[in-house]
């Protein structure tokens, strides 16, 4: 399929970013075949704002860094360029072929550190037919020239976004065994553009979701941020659920805790996802995995109080850094989103102390509001009496949205 849309589009210029557009011209200036693609091309097409500029050339990784100065090669796998300016970073691929005869080839990098490193290798240059049918979804592979104001698809995405559909481009069960993240991706998109998915698309997901376990914890803990955060969390949780996706994406979610906790722990996604769409403050990792993590805390909590003499406050902090430890392995969590929250989770005791007048003064702290929200969805899911007397001591209209 080639298809030359012209005119009967609603892409206006004015709403592509100035920096995408400097940079389409002076490839194309030179020479070269230059489109914006992707999602940029998605949204302006369903009249939403691109998150991004995407771009997709034929120059090569090395020559756009010599038209550029402000460019930065990045990436192991598959070698892009990104174009920094003041306000943004403009990416810029080169057109990509599918090569078997390299595709499982590997590369073995011996270091220091890491000995038997593998690399995959996957700089197979090709051209924008090629390219297109390397992209994982139809809606995903459209190219817009400034040239001529044409859109090309060669996958269907216009077709798709017309009749609001995900569809993967070629078999969904290989695509998804070459990278089972995709299933991840279909959910999302789905429920993002509120598109229903294509139903050769959606059989194999429930049958392949176990794959997800081959994928590195870092990789799903980055995914995980990108389904939960970005305003769309709970109806996404619901989709994940549906199609058997969540227990492998984040098992802990499914582990057995005792009865009272494993309710709390099921409300207080539903409630939290719930906030966190609703409000932008709170769209973070460190309040998303504070409030995942609440209640195996409190379950570790009552399991070593039950095994020790310790005073509450040492089996509390023995208790969050073995937790945090834990899933800091297991799931991924970087170092710097497990300090904050620590920070959230400390808080959540020192914050009876803090008086009304000094409220104020410490609103200003992020951790210090997650902390607050974290209490406050706490005292609506446990219905303690406590609780929710320390949540009327505080200026409500000025800390929850």
């Amino acid at each position: 399929m080639n298809l030359i849309i012209k005119k009967n589009h609603n892409i206006s210029q004015k709403k592509i970013s100035r920096n995408a557009m400097k940079v389409l011209y002076r490839l194309n200036k030179l020479g070269y075949e230059a489109y914006l693609v992707g999602g940029g091309v998605r949204d302006l097409l369903l009249g939403k704002k691109p998150k991004d500029f995407d771009i997709a050339t034929n120059a090569r990784p090395s020559e756009i860094r010599k038209l550029f100065k402000n460019c930065r090669l990045i990436g192991r796998r598959f070698i892009i360029a990104h174009l920094i300016f003041k306000s943004e970073i403009i990416e810029v691929s080169t057109f990509r072929a599918h090569n078997r005869n390299i595709e499982n080839k590997l590369l073995y990098n011996y270091s220091r550190k890491k000995k038997n490193r593998i690399l995959l290798l996957n700089n197979t240059f090709g051209k924008i037919e090629e390219d297109a049918y390397r992209r994982d979804l139809t809606v995903n592979a459209l190219y817009y020239s400034i040239q001529d104001f044409g859109i090309r698809d060669y996958v269907g995405g216009i077709k798709d976004i017309k009749s609001k559909q995900i569809r993967l481009i070629g078999n969904a069960e290989k695509r998804y065994k070459e990278d089972p993240v995709r299933m991840l991706r279909v959910i999302r998109f789905s429920v993002r553009l509120r598109m229903n998915i294509d139903k050769k698309t959606e059989k194999p997901i429930i049958q392949l979701s176990h794959l997800l376990k081959k994928i590195p914890s870092a990789r799903l803990f980055n995914e995980s941020i990108k389904l939960f955060c970005f305003g769309h969390g709970y109806l996404t949780y619901i989709q994940l659920q549906k199609y058997y996706l969540i227990s492998f994406l984040l098992p802990f979610l499914c582990k057995t805790l005792s009865k009272k906790n494993s309710i709390f722990l099921k409300n207080i996604i539903i409630y939290g996802l719930k906030k966190i769409d609703s409000s932008m403050k709170i769209r973070c990792p460190s309040f998303l995995f504070s409030l995942f993590l609440w209640y195996p805390l409190t379950d570790n909590i009552k399991i070593l109080s039950t095994k020790t003499t310790l005073n509450y406050f040492k089996i509390y902090s023995l208790s969050m850094h073995y937790i945090l430890k834990k899933y800091s392995i297991s799931i991924g969590i970087p170092k710097n989103i497990s300090l904050k929250i620590e920070k959230i989770w400390n808080l959540q005791i020192e914050i009876e102390k803090i008086k009304k007048n000094k409220t104020k003064k410490i609103i200003k702290n992020n951790i210090f509001y997650y902390s607050l929200e974290l209490l406050y969805l706490r005292s609506k899911i446990e219905n303690q009496i406590k609780l929710k007397r320390i949540i009327l001591s505080l200026n409500k209209k000025y800390i929850f949205s």
